[in-house]
């Protein structure tokens, strides 16, 4: 087990995949209590068109996908809030309609090719030393505002409208809240895969939930599920050449039937 961190690009995909462990796990723990669990497919499917601009226009993907995933999570709760739309509806509109656009731009700028595959189905083995510090910078940013407010986010999360009454800023709450998710998930698309990093925020979550323990025992065990996926997803796909980001996923997934199947019993 321990040889492939005799390679320094395992090194790397290691620490990428922890703090995207870390960071997933925990952001999610927020958006499934708000009953926002499709919010981190929708804002990875935003992050591809900033993805699809940046290489077609030649600006630094990443980037482009850190500015598509915060303006459409803006989107998405100006929707929700001020024209008293669903909140699935309005995930549903734009997870589909930012997935149309991101198409009619790499189609249009001719940018299908390795690059692209690579943010929608991860490539956590090409994850660079410029990539881990951009991850672990704005990562820990963001997890320093969800530690610092949790208590007012799961407040909101409990009852939105006592939240209100007791005078809590609850606008800016969700505002921070949608922001600090979609720069997690446009950080966490190339190390997963926009198509699979839903699974890896929701799915640990779900199945903390099943223990039904306090709030902070939910987020501890939904992060060592996290952690342990990962882990045991990058030696499976080191030795038997499979797809990192599947790899991981199904992981998750099998800790979740465990889970599923001990809480039952």
């Amino acid at each position: 087990m321990f040889e492939i961190f005799e390679y320094d690009f395992m090194q790397r995909a290691f620490l990428a995949g922890v703090i995207i462990a870390i960071l997933a796990s925990v952001s999610g723990t927020f958006i499934v209590l708000r009953r926002y669990s499709m919010m981190s497919e929708t804002l990875a499917h935003s992050a591809l068109v900033g993805v699809a601009v940046g290489l077609v226009a030649g600006y630094n993907p990443l980037w482009m996908a850190v500015v598509a995933a915060v303006l459409s999570a803006w989107l998405i709760e100006y929707l929700r809030s001020s024209f008293a739309l669903y909140s699935d509806a309005v995930l549903a509109i734009l997870l589909s309609g930012t997935l149309a656009v991101a198409v009619i731009i790499v189609s249009l700028g001719g940018a299908f090719n390795n690059s692209l595959f690579s943010y929608l189905f991860g490539s956590i083995l090409s994850v660079s030393d410029e990539d881990i510090v951009t991850i672990a910078i704005f990562g820990s940013i963001s997890l320093v505002l969800l530690l610092a407010y949790s208590r007012e986010l799961y407040f909101v999360a409990y009852d939105e409208e006592v939240a209100k009454t007791s005078g809590m800023k609850v606008k800016f709450l969700n505002y921070l809240l949608v922001t600090v998710v979609a720069i997690i998930i446009a950080l966490s698309i190339r190390v997963v895969g926009s198509l699979l990093i839903g699974a890896l925020m929701v799915i640990p979550t779900v199945s903390a939930l099943q223990f039904r323990v306090g709030f902070l025992k939910t987020i501890s065990i939904s992060l060592v599920l996290a952690l342990l996926s990962v882990a045991s997803g990058m030696v499976l796909s080191f030795h038997f050449s499979l797809p990192s980001g599947a790899t991981i996923v199904l992981c998750v997934l099998f800790l979740f039937m465990i889970c599923l199947v001990a809480n039952r019993r």
